[in-house]
């Protein structure tokens, strides 16, 4: 007596191929080789391929489209989507939580470690007098294979003085500070602004390109321990915060 959920001789092989063909594409989309907005090869170009019929191969593309990895455009073919990443502007984590959740592999490059005195540009944000010791830190966060986000950061080494002692070559800034520091208090600011030359040049998109740019400061006992400035490439990525209603 046949099982009911066990496929037939027929569907077997069918079901094996739609795997395998889901599978191949998402390993090539999560390792960056297609990155967001690659095009799909064609339906009828994966069922000669693959040796199947064309119902497999849609099959398999839609599950893909419901996964999320890919979309559909009409009358043009599928594309690997960009992805839809949040952040909330409520909360202070890591950006590697962010990636992870697209399901991305993550990695940073630290470009920038500055020991510098504080100038009176510096007041403003730190309210600390001059030539008080600064790390002045850049790096860019990927999600697999493209640039994810810019993050260009001081931190104040005097409330945060073993920060000096930390070559930041395998983590992130804003990781070490989150395990290693207590915050006591936080600053959003959230704006838009058009891509510079650099910053062009540090996410890998066109000059002149929208921008979503999260300006934060924290502070620990009364005192400012970090500002850092994070910029974002718009397309794809969403500010969330939550929130409850505030007393009388």
């Amino acid at each position: 007596m046949a099982v009911a959920d066990q496929p037939t001789d027929d569907e077997a092989p069918s079901a094996s191929l739609n795997h395998r063909i889901r599978t191949d594409i998402t390993e090539k989309i999560v390792s960056g080789i297609w990155p967001p907005g690659h095009r799909i090869p064609f339906e009828h170009v994966l069922t000669e391929q693959y040796g199947c019929s064309r119902m497999t191969v849609n099959k398999a593309l839609s599950e893909l489209v419901r996964a999320g990895l890919i979309e559909r455009r009409r009358r043009s073919g599928s594309f690997v989507r960009h992805p839809q990443s949040q952040a909330a502007i409520l909360e202070i984590h890591d950006i590697k939580t962010e990636v992870q959740a697209l399901g991305l592999p993550y990695h940073y490059d630290l470009t920038e470690r500055l020991l510098r005195g504080a100038d009176a540009a510096d007041y403003d944000s730190f309210e600390v007098e001059t030539d008080t010791p600064l790390l002045q830190m850049t790096c860019v966060h990927f999600a697999g294979e493209r640039p994810y986000c810019l993050e260009e950061r001081l931190i104040n080494l005097a409330t945060v003085p073993e920060a000096e002692t930390i070559d930041f070559a395998d983590t992130a800034p804003g990781a070490w500070l989150i395990a290693q520091v207590p915050w006591s208090a936080a600053e959003h600011k959230i704006r838009a602004a058009s891509a510079d030359r650099a910053t062009a040049k540090a996410l890998d998109i066109a000059k002149g390109a929208a921008c979503l740019i999260v300006e934060r400061r924290t502070w620990s006992s009364g005192k400012v321990i970090t500002k850092v400035r994070l910029t974002y490439a718009t397309e794809g990525h969403t500010l969330v915060a939550r929130f409850a209603p505030s007393g009388e």
